[in-house]
């Protein structure tokens, strides 16, 4: 009987035992890695940004009042109304340092209009009216053809907006095109104010195309296609919005582009960016290329000058910056 007692413990105990491991193996079936979605970001055509800035500087210096400036408005317009779902020309006067009261249009192309999560890219599409840093003192009241200064951030943009039409990113995105940033005084004259330049920002951030607009974050490009570009960390964009700028730089560097967009801090530049921080409280970043050795000690050789032309612009500039701010909003 104590055998046949035993015997019977043993078989529950063993029956006890083999359900629970029966148990144990399936939670651990059920635990399967969660693989995250790849996103594919599309390709950046550097040929076709370069095209989108000659074509800009085809026109001629595009300096308010000019009929080059005209001429590039209806193009730009035109462009954007290809590729975008919609586009919005914001007319506004604004006074510049001279006391002179000036037509400006910045130009605003939407995608995904529906989406209230939304990332901002900019530039400004005018150019300088002044080569006030020329070498050649006949000259520093020539205006300027602002390939690098001007042109390559909105040939960047206009071939993103390309490509946003071949596959739609799933966020909504905002290209804006500010007009009579590069208006301020000749250097010369020894009256700097902040306030003198980004006039089209200055307005664009008080008065927005949407009543209560709003972005996750803005991305502002200036100077971006000369060669062997040096992307610091802007002051005002760590000052403003660390966070986002922190996500390009790290995004820039994951793609192998390290040596471009640099882990070190770079001056605060008062350009767009600062007026759409403080006015239109979206945390915005300036991509800028900085370079302390260069002549005027801080921006690429020939800023300001006539020599800023399509001779200086390099494809692989333009496409190091697209391939990164596509990485961007894809991944967003």
């Amino acid at each position: 009987m104590k055998f046949k007692s035993f015997l019977v413990i043993l078989i529950i105990v063993f029956t006890a035992l083999s359900s629970c491991d029966q148990g144990h193996k399936t939670v651990q079936s059920k635990e399967k890695p969660v693989r995250k979605a790849t996103v594919v970001v599309p390709h950046f055509n550097a040929d076709s940004a370069y095209y989108y800035v000659d074509k800009q500087v085809s026109f001629g210096p595009r300096v308010p009042g000019t009929k080059a400036h005209s001429a590039c408005l209806k193009w730009l317009t035109k462009k954007f109304d290809q590729y975008s779902d919609t586009v919005i020309v914001q007319h506004f006067k604004a006074r510049t340092y001279d006391k002179v009261v000036r037509n400006g249009e910045n130009i605003i192309a939407s995608f995904n209009p529906e989406n209230k999560k939304r990332i901002l890219l900019m530039s400004h599409w005018d150019s300088r009216p002044f080569a006030d840093h020329d070498p050649d003192p006949s000259k520093r009241r020539t205006p300027i053809d602002g390939a690098n200064d001007g042109a390559s951030g909105v040939g960047v943009l206009l071939e993103m907006a390309r490509q946003f039409t071949l596959q739609k990113p799933t966020v909504g995105v905002d290209i804006v095109l500010f007009d009579l940033e590069d208006w301020g005084p000749p250097t010369d004259l020894k009256m700097y104010k902040e306030e003198y330049w980004g006039l089209g920002s200055q307005y664009w951030a008080k008065n927005p195309h949407v009543y209560g607009y709003s972005a996750q974050f803005g991305i502002l490009l200036d100077m971006v296609g000369a060669k062997d570009p040096t992307f610091r960390k802007e002051g005002y964009s760590r000052d403003y919005a660390r966070y986002y700028l922190d996500k390009v730089w790290s995004t820039a560097q994951d793609l192998g582009y390290g040596n471009y967009f640099i882990s070190e801090d770079g001056p605060a530049i008062s350009d767009d960016h600062v007026f759409v921080n403080e006015y239109a409280k979206i945390p915005s970043i300036d991509i800028i290329d900085l370079r302390p050795e260069s002549s005027n000690q801080t921006f690429f050789e020939y800023w300001h000058t006539t020599g800023d032309n399509m001779s200086i612009i390099d494809k692989e500039s333009l496409k190091i910056t697209g391939i990164v701010l596509l990485s961007v909003v894809y991944n967003d």
